[in-house]
């Protein structure tokens, strides 16, 4: 079990961003067609996010032309250039497919106003510091 939570800890993206199911966001995805790569900008709710460590997911939905679009990203993966908060969502659940059967407002999910916004944005930002911190420490001391 040890050598696999090892091997996990590799795989993991350093400073991966921090963002919660609810939020809008913007993803960052480099495309690579034939011999060039581009990066494409996907914008949309964060559904769900499943799994742990290296193998974690996250799931985004937009509506493109009338139509629901999912798309569900590797956290960890090298491929995602950086995550943008939008708007950050106040929300009660932990998965929101409920949401693909709502249509129009509906839809929406309420946003954080003001200091909270705020606030919120700082405690993730704080709690990220802190694990990277953690991390870099760790990875001194297993370097000794």
């Amino acid at each position: 079990m040890d050598l696999i939570k090892t091997i996990e800890e590799t795989q993991k993206r350093p400073g991966a961003q921090d963002f919660n199911v609810g939020d809008t966001v913007k993803v960052y995805f480099k495309i690579i067609e034939g011999k060039t790569e581009r990066v494409q900008i996907f914008e949309g709710l964060v559904l769900c996010k499943k799994n742990e460590g290296a193998r974690q997911t996250f799931t985004v939905r937009k509506i493109s032309y009338g139509v629901g679009v999912e798309r569900v990203f590797p956290y960890n993966s090298p491929r995602i250039v950086k995550v943008d908060i939008v708007r950050p969502g106040k929300v009660r659940r932990a998965k929101l497919y409920y949401i693909r059967d709502k249509v129009g407002k509906s839809a929406k999910v309420k946003t954080l106003v003001g200091a909270k916004v705020n606030a919120a944005l700082e405690a993730r930002n704080a709690a990220a510091q802190a694990a990277a911190e953690a991390k870099a420490a760790a990875a001194a001391e297993e370097n000794k």
